[in-house]
């Protein structure tokens, strides 16, 4: 005659299999998430892309047709600047101190996103001694986030390593991968400031060949670093990346 099993030995037997029963179904969903989750990305990709090239095409084609006309064609004014911190603390008056903060400019070489209106530009200009900054194009966009991008989670700096922590941190308002936080911000569209805040301020280098030290101070147009540069901030920030 076998032996008779004791109860509790029983019932342990059934937890431990409920449990694995539990986690192989948790794990199968986990599974089946991600690989929608892929899809979702590979098709926002694509209609973001469709979307560029259109606004591209139509730039193309409104140029064009005003030189026919024999006028100009005046592109619409940039919504998107980006900021980038050039000098240290010292010297830098209260209010100036204040909008860098306002900014997350907390450090030398720390760069972040700004949506352009009457106030920022107005606070841009009273901080021109201290920073530089211009309009970054969707490539620039891309590579520091791409590169140095780190989201903030729980308070907490996060890389940027899986669309998983962008859904995470800011899937709430349909920004769910890398393509929609590109996009979001590229385009300051209606979740700007959620996106943006998510984002930890970038940690740049000192650029490659360095800043000179006679024109740091000077303004970019009369040939130094600081103040407005225009497009030119995309190929300061290829040094610094």
């Amino acid at each position: 005659m076998a032996p008779k099993v004791p109860e509790s030995v029983l019932k342990k037997q059934a937890t431990q299999a409920k449990i694995a029963e539990q986690a192989k179904q948790a794990s199968y969903e986990a599974k089946q998430k991600k690989r929608q989750d892929k899809k979702d990305a590979i098709a926002s990709a694509e209609k973001y892309a469709a979307e560029y090239k259109a606004a591209e095409e139509a730039a193309v084609t409104n140029r064009r047709e005003a030189k026919a006309k024999g006028g100009f064609y005046v592109p619409p004014m940039p919504k998107l600047a980006l900021v980038i911190r050039i000098r240290g603390t010292i010297g830098v008056s209260p209010k100036a101190k204040k909008i860098m903060q306002l900014f997350r400019l907390r450090q030398i070489h720390n760069a972040t996103f700004v949506k352009l209106n009457e106030a920022t530009i107005r606070m841009l200009r009273l901080i021109e001694p201290y920073v530089t900054y211009g309009y970054p194009t969707r490539g620039t966009v891309e590579k520091l986030i791409y590169k140095r991008g780190f989201g903030k989670l729980n308070k907490q700096r996060i890389p940027i390593a899986d669309n998983a922590v962008i859904e995470e941190g800011v899937g709430e308002f349909g920004v769910k991968c890398c393509a929609d936080l590109i996009h979001e911000i590229y385009t300051v569209g209606p979740n700007f400031k959620q996106a943006n805040n998510f984002l930890w301020p970038f940690k740049l280098t000192s650029p490659r060949g360095g800043f000179s030290n006679k024109t740091k101070l000077v303004h970019f147009l009369e040939g130094g670093e600081a103040g407005n540069r225009g497009e030119e901030i995309n190929k300061l920030v290829k040094r610094m990346i």
